[in-house]
């Protein structure tokens, strides 16, 4: 495939609206694609104009099942006033394209597009390689929850995810819970507050303990420690009348040595002890609760990957990373535990999700080498033999690295 055909791929992912969902569309375009180069493939459609796609290639000469993974969604352009560059136009200047999505992550979704179709003509893969295609992965994972349980993962030996890494390679990343708070009171002209009691104060007494709620949390050992804030809060109507009703909500980052269930355990006995010394009534909602994820540095796979990368991407060093953020890895591991997953993806990291979102060219065109290089490699020297690590330089390692 021709550059200019593989940068028309990207262009028309990127003129596809799809800002908390529309995945259909999408989903639809893929399909025409594959449909026109003979990949076999299925749309998975839900909830109207949601939808999942899944395609499938190979000889199949060996067992082995390679994932590769990306979503079709983008988070929403809250102010379009504020773009220089029309943010579903695709806009190219020098070696940068613009749109939303451009890094988060449909340039990555091309990539695995065009690797599949390029792979699939040359039969070069000796096994299974899979791509999945999700909905939803910007707010609540529907798509790559519907994927689990019809047992898409179940069989996958390793899982690549397409997230915009800037060329390099993430090994591990922190789960992501959602939680709200909720806050009953009693409701009081203000002039006699004692006759009332403040839901909103009963949300500080909570906020004040969330301070130094997870102090005593463990360090993980690849991970580090647990991060939380409390990002929203909400309550009364009036300002002369004491509010019977207010509410918090707070983001943690759980790693496997504090994992999903000992948070929520933890925020709940907060809870309970504020229940029980005061007047203040407050119940624990949870919201959303992905996994963390973790793959040793020196995996086969991690290694794997780290080696194509480093062939790819010229222009840098590619070290190996982790990251706060969550991927629909954090769903797809609950029906394969002990899969190695890796996040290697394209230009720019830093500006997902933000205005004049964009990548760069010469990271989108290195990114489908790698993949390439990857799904030809795995499949030579067998996921689970050591030759795989033995023929890479040993990695560097880089500090967390924040994430959406």
């Amino acid at each position: 495939m021709r550059k200019d055909e593989q940068l028309q791929i990207l262009k028309d992912l990127i003129k596809i609206n799809t800002e908390n969902g529309n995945e259909l569309e999408t989903a639809e375009y893929i399909g025409g694609l594959f449909k026109l180069h003979h990949v076999p493939y299925r749309i998975d459609r839900f909830d109207g104009n949601r939808a999942n796609l899944v395609a499938e290639i190979g000889l199949k000469e060996t067992d082995e099942v390679l994932g590769i993974t990306g979503h079709q969604d983008t988070v929403n352009v809250s102010d379009q006033r504020a773009w220089t560059h029309e943010p579903f136009a695709a806009e190219v200047v020098g070696d940068k394209l613009y749109g939303r999505g451009a890094a988060d992550m449909k340039s990555g979704l091309a990539a695995q597009i065009i690797t599949l179709i390029e792979l699939h003509e040359q039969r070069a893969v000796k096994g299974t390689l899979r791509f999945i295609a999700t909905a939803g992965e910007e707010y609540g994972t529907p798509g790559a929850n519907r994927l689990l349980k019809q047992g898409v993962v179940d069989d996958l030996s390793a899982l690549l995810v397409g997230e915009a890494t800037d060329g390099q390679i993430v090994y591990a990343h922190s789960g992501s819970l959602n939680y709200r708070i909720k806050s009953y009171g009693q409701s009081a002209h203000s002039a006699r507050p004692t006759q009332g009691i403040n839901a909103i104060s009963g949300l500080l007494q909570f906020a004040a303990a969330e301070a130094t709620l997870f102090q005593q949390a463990p360090l993980d050992s690849i991970l580090g420690a647990v991060k939380h804030s409390i990002t929203v809060i909400g309550g009364g109507e009036q300002v002369n009348t004491i509010p019977d009703y207010a509410e918090l909500s707070g983001n943690v980052r759980p790693t496997q040595r504090f994992d999903n269930q000992q948070v929520i355990a933890l925020i709940r006995t907060a809870i309970a002890q504020i229940n029980q010394q005061t007047d203040y009534h407050l119940e624990f909602d949870l919201i959303h609760s992905f996994r963390p994820v973790e793959t040793t540095p020196d995996n086969p796979f991690v290694r794997l990957v780290q080696r194509a990368a480093a062939d790819a991407f010229v222009d840098r060093d590619v070290a190996l990373e982790i990251t706060n953020g969550a991927t629909d890895a954090s769903v797809f591991i609950k029906g394969n535990p002990t899969m190695p997953v890796v996040i290697l993806g394209p230009d720019e990291k830093a500006v997902s999700h933000q205005v004049d979102e964009y990548t760069t060219l010469s990271g989108f065109y290195q990114v489908i080498a790698a993949y390439e290089d990857v799904a030809v490699s795995y499949f030579k020297t067998g996921s689970r033999t050591e030759q795989l690590a033995a023929d890479v330089v040993s990695p560097q390692i880089r500090p967390a690295r924040q994430a959406g």
